[in-house]
């Protein structure tokens, strides 16, 4: 994503330590008496009761034009519907993307510059009235507000006339791009061939927002739900989020989300240590909570493998996700490909895994996409270094590159403890580089730092710590923001870390683009990672592996390779 997702914003794995036995004490929240009952995760679900979130982060913004969120998210995607949505099943069905307030995917024109949308019958909102295409319209419109930006900056970048577009607040007119013929039809106008774009309609700021109860910036207080549940209080800018149900959602006209509590209860800014020692604890309301952006970590791993019971209530999870090397080649000695091939084949991955919380939490990566069919995974490793590195070769390439008597580089890290970009995998490639005479120096920097040094064509390092997620499961948003030339920001954020503007590679770009057929692009996109790997340019380090506690009374639970994480929309409690 050009700026992280909410979901990879938050799906660091927790470096908290906590004990995990049964009976620990664990804080509890104040109404306690307030979940169902329930016999555990067996048995069959049934309406009724109140889910408790326990998360770290706020759910901040709460307006669908300002989240950043991956399928629709997943506690918004309980009040936000949208055109289209995810397939809220296990594993990699869960990848597809599905209708959601419309009939189908959208009919595309013969070249994906135009597509056409129909609404369902019976659409409502939480005060029954109908929703409409004009209400699509708008909601899209005010994303394009600057007091309510910060959501995927796509149609920006897609609809004709978006760049330059202010919003109606300022702009009471519309996007001429975007049509609605009669109460059921909307039509968008792109100014290049986009066959994913039923990706993108999953987005919130396909969300309807009826004009008449839009309250600009306060909108995100009590936002007009298409859900299934509605606000009924949000505080603190999220902090405190409760959802009841919204009385006029018909099940008929929704497919995907299953609604099974009357109550949510979202409960935030909590330390993740905490949240894990509650959730293993299931004392009152966590008996029936679950979290959607904390992991469990090493030490918490070590512990739950040692209590069958507590192992059973672990769910694990992939969302399409990449952690590796950069290099910039406009920085010595990384313009010469014999250097950033040695670095390549030096790389002890076994180490690297470890630092990041070990197996259960990393998986070792060759490819720059992750390993999953929905991004058109080719297996590839084009400088094959084994589980603990190849230092021989390594040393053969530095010496036919000049460096015979070895090398010094700087490596460039953050500060932060997320088993990612942090002090444990700088140090792990250090020590994997000195066996092959490369001597690195670390320099880490704080989080704000770091992500405004690594994302500047100005101040970009030569060689630093990474990481990509998808703004949805396909090769294009992976691959296009990180090697299309076209995409190289040079007064703003910069994703293309290794400056690659090859003509080749922006016109197959282009080409995939174009089919509307997604798994003939999938295949292809694969394809163009298998191709851009040889240039090594990056050097892809682990994929991230999510495991994450859900209390004893939750039950149908649901982890797609969408999200890679517990669906709250498929959760049941009693």
């Amino acid at each position: 994503m050009r700026q992280p997702s909410v979901i990879s914003r938050r799906v660091a794995a927790s470096a908290a330590v906590l004990v995990l036995a049964a009976g620990v004490a664990a804080c509890g929240p104040e109404d306690t008496g307030s979940a169902a009952a329930g016999s555990g995760t067996e048995g069959t679900p049934r309406k009724g009761g109140t889910l408790t979130v326990l998360n770290s982060n706020p759910q901040q913004d709460f307006d669908p034009a300002r989240l950043y969120t991956s399928g629709g998210g997943n506690v918004p995607s309980l009040v936000f519907r949208t055109l289209t949505t995810r397939n809220r099943e296990d594993g990699a069905e869960g990848a597809k993307v599905v209708p959601d307030l419309a009939t189908d995917l959208g009919t595309p024109s013969e070249n994906a510059t135009v597509w056409t949308y129909t609404l369902k019958e019976g659409l409502k909102y939480e005060d029954g009235t109908p929703i409409t295409s004009a209400d699509i319209k708008y909601g899209i419109e005010r994303s394009f507000a600057a007091e309510l930006s910060g959501g995927a900056p796509y149609l920006r970048d897609w609809l004709i006339g978006g760049a330059d577009y202010q919003g109606p607040y300022k702009d009471r007119k519309g996007l001429d791009s975007i049509e609605t013929p009669d109460e059921r039809t909307i039509v968008f106008r792109l100014n290049k061939p986009e066959g994913e774009f039923p990706y993108l309609a999953t987005q919130t700021q396909t969300t309807p927002v009826p004009q008449a109860k839009d309250t600009g910036t306060k909108y995100e207080e009590h936002p007009v739900s298409s859900g299934p549940y509605k606000v009924v209080s949000n505080e603190n800018d999220g902090e405190r989020l409760v959802l009841e149900r919204n009385p006029h959602w018909s099940a008929t006209t929704d497919e995907e989300r299953k609604a099974y509590p009357d109550r949510i209860d979202v409960r935030s800014g909590l330390d993740s240590a905490v949240i894990n020692q509650r959730l293993s604890a299931s004392r009152g309301a966590d008996a029936a909570a679950v979290t959607t952006d904390t992991n469990l970590g090493p030490a918490e791993l070590a512990k739950t493998g040692s209590d069958k019971k507590l192992a059973a209530r672990v769910g694990t999870g992939h969302f399409g996700y990449t952690n590796y090397l950069a290099f910039n080649p406009k920085v010595k000695p990384f313009d010469d490909p014999k250097v950033r091939r040695a670095i390549s084949y030096a790389i002890d991955r076994t180490s690297v895994v470890n630092a990041a919380g070990g197996s259960s939490l990393a998986e070792p990566a060759t490819t720059f996409l992750p390993e999953r069919d929905s991004f058109g995974h080719v297996p590839y490793d084009h400088f094959p270094a084994g589980k603990t590195g190849d230092a021989a070769r390594a040393k053969e390439l530095l010496k036919e590159a000049g460096y015979g008597k070895g090398l010094t580089v700087t490596l460039t890290h953050s500060h932060d403890k997320d088993f990612e970009t942090s002090p444990e995998i700088a140090t792990a490639i250090q020590a994997a580089l000195k066996k092959a005479g490369i001597t690195v120096e670390l320099r880490g920097l704080e989080s704000n730092d770091y992500s405004d040094t690594i994302h500047s064509a100005k101040k970009e390092p030569g060689f630093f710590l990474a990481h990509w997620g998808a703004d949805w499961p396909s090769g294009g948003p992976f691959l296009a923001p990180i090697f299309d030339g076209r995409q190289i920001v040079k007064d703003g954020a910069n994703f293309n870390t290794g400056f690659l503007n090859d003509p080749e590679v922006n016109r197959e770009i282009d080409a995939i683009n174009q089919l509307t057929d997604l798994e003939a692009a999938a295949a292809r996109w694969g394809a163009l990672d298998k191709k851009i790997g040889a240039q090594a340019l990056t050097v892809p380090l682990f994929h991230p592996v999510y495991k994450r506690l859900y209390g004893e009374d939750v039950k149908n639970v649901v982890i797609s390779d969408w999200t890679g994480v517990l669906d709250v929309s498929q959760v049941a409690v009693k």
